[in-house]
């Protein structure tokens, strides 16, 4: 499964900011990452937290789109009722 991602580095801390909606309807989940988008910080910072919010390995979190664009497209790797289930948990805690 693929997950679309608005990432705001320097947010101060690393958070889960919840869904964000551009001008042409996509939607994004919001991530604030503390590390500066130098040298792939940013990508680590937020695919550790994915990983970590999310119950996987970072070995199952997987950039594959938007390595220096604030939107990002993750892969994860794992059951996708079970990854759908967590996310929609987390957007009704957010």
């Amino acid at each position: 499964m693929e997950l679309a991602v608005r990432v705001t580095p320097r947010g101060g801390r690393d958070a889960l900011t919840g869904l964000w909606r551009d001008a042409a309807g996509r939607c994004y989940l919001g991530v604030k990452v503390a590390a500066a988008p130098a040298d792939g910080a940013a990508n680590d910072a937020v695919r550790a937290l994915l990983a970590k919010r999310l119950g996987l390995a970072r070995g199952a979190v997987e950039l594959v789109h938007g390595a220096t664009a604030r939107e990002k497209r993750f892969r994860l790797t794992g059951d996708p009722a079970a990854l759908t289930a967590k996310l929609a948990e987390m957007e009704q805690a957010e």
